[in-house]
């Protein structure tokens, strides 16, 4: 077995096992403020960028959609949502997530960097916490571009999870991060996960050596895309906890469109 598909096997495996606990944490999110926090970082930033069109006349595809948060909140705001997942039993996290709204979202299992559609098929492209844990990320931005029309939109929420791995800095940084969520009390992101299988996953991962944003920013230029990264956008979707357990890793916000 090549070094790729033991990676993507690994991955699959893992992410299998951690379906329930990662659907509980959507499942949390769908019941809190932060439905309503990430709906309307989503909407905003799509409408402005379609000023003038109807929801749902805007066909939007959420990659890597795990347990399914972002296609429920787009589908219930009025978008036509397409959801893709790896993992089988994420997809079916997904469907149970969503109830009623199931059957309006469209569930493909499919390879975020091998996607299937015809080109030029979304008017948007969405993303959350996906792209750090691919095996070929340049190749997964060429297909999301391919597959994205002329003046679409790309948002992809990310970090530089795992970077500690590589870097002293950020080593120093997530031990901070640790002792601080004993120290406020606050409820520890890392319960419930298998720390030691995910590192062994991160360091196959190519992004946990790369700077992020920067990586992102030149690869989507490069393809032609108009590309800005926003830096600050924790601030506006993380809860208090979220806070206290990545601030050494905040998340940033990739937006890209299509110009040519």
């Amino acid at each position: 077995m090549n070094r790729l598909q033991n990676y993507k096997d690994e991955n699959i495996a893992y992410w299998t096992k951690r379906a329930p606990g990662y659907s509980d944490v959507n499942r949390e999110e769908l019941r809190t403020a932060q439905r309503k926090i990430w709906s309307q970082a989503l909407d905003t930033r799509i409408r402005l960028h379609f000023e003038g069109r109807s929801r749902n006349n805007i066909h939007v595809l959420d990659v890597g959609t795990g347990p399914g948060f972002f296609a429920i909140i787009l589908t219930e705001l009025g978008y036509r949502v397409t959801a893709v997942d790896y993992t089988s039993a994420m997809l079916e996290r997904a469907r149970r997530n969503a109830g009623r709204l199931a059957e309006k979202i469209c569930f493909q299992q499919m390879n975020a960097e091998e996607l299937s559609f015809p080109d030029g098929s979304f008017d948007v492209i969405v993303s959350r916490n996906l792209t750090w844990n691919l095996s070929k990320p340049e190749q997964a931005y060429a297909q999301w571009v391919r597959v994205l029309k002329q003046g679409g939109l790309l948002l992809n929420f990310d970090a530089n999870w795992y970077r500690y791995l590589y870097d002293a800095q950020a080593e120093t940084g997530h031990h901070s991060d640790r002792e601080n969520v004993r120290a406020a009390g606050a409820a520890d992101d890392t319960a419930g996960t298998d720390v030691a299988a995910m590192e062994a996953i991160a360091r196959q991962a190519p992004l946990s050596r790369c700077r992020r944003p920067q990586w992102d920013q030149d690869i989507l230029g490069r393809l032609g895309m108009k590309v800005s990264a926003d830096t600050e956008v924790w601030k506006q979707v993380w809860t208090r906890d979220e806070w206290i357990n990545n601030a050494s890793t905040p998340m940033f916000l990739i937006t890209a469109s299509r110009t040519a």
